[in-house]
């Protein structure tokens, strides 16, 4: 253990500084791009990402291919090194751990994810990975910055592991898809988009801030060789994430989930095949201050179509608040005021500025 990587700090319990990272998550963030100079951003936001990531016009999500190995290299880091214990009550060795025993959100499962191992657009290469995995480094992470902003004179013994965090093989990196919604208007033109506030009691990452809708990590739908090989697939994912966040669908599939005999799946991918959905990939970054690794993609749907999907979409769901739910303009003000002056997560805020950037190729 090093001189800094002292068990945690009795002057500020976990429990407060958990606390105070869920209610300050927005303003450490800005806070923790700064240990970055030299990593590339998204755009003018704090994202982080390689210049490779972001993609110089939006890519179809159909045109991506997804690649497997069983024969991944173990990460470097893992969040069960000595220098973790800055981070974690005497006594419990990984942050899950911390969550399960003293702070655990209503969504919070070891489950499955498909783990990124790297990025050669179109190509994606993945392997198996465990959502505790992630949240024993990024929460960890995320939660010693916290307490070092509160604490004076506490330094930063974890985090440092991560030199580099869009190093994809330093971490598990579970990748999310954060999907703007787009209701695009034929006769005028305009679009609209609503946002997602996600409740800190509800959600292990992201609480307290608007996102874009839908999200969700990048996972099968059960726990079975089946789903993992079933479900490997962007598209699905995708679908799934709408009927759970736009329509409030349970995330219980079962292991015989057949998505052509699902009505949203069938009446989503009817609608992408004669033009009137099409989905994009704009590029990959990482949150500063979690490490969080999401997919930056948008969905333009005809308004017709939009709103007999989700004419009846749910105030809240299992993870928060839906806003702006009569639609938000998607103009110049709106995209401004979401991600330069609202508590706006990291990877939202990216995806309406490249979204706004390319707003000709998906008004088209």
């Amino acid at each position: 253990m090093s001189a800094t990587a002292q068990p945690y700090d009795s002057r500020m319990p976990w429990r407060e500084v958990r606390r105070y990272l869920n209610e300050h998550r927005h303003q450490l963030a800005r806070t923790a791009d700064r240990l970055y100079p030299d990593v590339p951003k998204v755009g003018s936001t704090h994202l982080l990402t390689r210049e490779t990531w972001t993609l110089a016009q939006p890519l179809e999500l159909q045109r991506i291919s997804l690649e497997w190995t069983d024969q991944a290299p173990p990460p470097a880091v893992t969040g069960r090194e000595p220098e973790a214990a800055t981070a974690l009550p005497a006594g419990i060795p990984t942050y899950a751990e911390a969550m399960e025993a003293m702070e655990r959100p209503g969504l919070f499962e070891n489950r499955t994810c498909y783990r990124l191992l790297n990025v050669s657009w179109p190509a994606l290469s993945f392997t198996r990975g465990r959502y505790f995995d992630g949240v024993n480094v990024s929460e960890a992470a995320a939660h010693e910055f916290a307490a070092s902003q509160v604490l004076d004179g506490t330094e930063l013994s974890f985090r440092p592991l991560v030199a580099d965090p869009t190093n994809l093989g330093c971490r598990t990196a579970l990748p999310a898809i954060s999907m703007l919604t787009l209701r695009r208007d034929s006769r005028t033109g305009e679009m609209t988009f609503v946002l997602h506030w996600r409740d800190p009691a509800r959600v292990a990452h992201g609480g307290g801030l608007y996102q874009v809708m839908p999200v969700g990590v990048f996972q099968p739908s059960e726990e079975s060789p089946r789903a993992e090989k079933v479900d490997f697939d962007l598209w699905k994912c995708v679908v799934r994430e709408y009927g759970e966040e736009f329509l409030g669908r349970s995330e219980v599939y079962g292991d015989a989930f057949d998505y052509e005999a699902w009505p949203l799946y069938r009446q989503m991918t009817d609608a992408r095949e004669n033009g009137l959905l099409r989905s994009f990939m704009l590029g990959l970054g990482v949150d500063p201050l979690t490490f969080a690794t999401d997919f930056l993609a948008v969905t333009v749907i005809d308004a017709d179509v939009f709103d007999a999907l989700f004419g009846d979409i749910v105030a809240s769901n299992e993870e928060g608040r839906v806003i702006g739910m009569q639609g938000i303009p998607f103009d110049d003000d709106s995209v401004g005021r979401y991600v330069h002056h609202e508590p706006m997560q990291a990877a939202g805020a990216a995806v309406l500025e490249l979204a706004w950037k390319h707003r000709e190729v998906l008004a088209s």
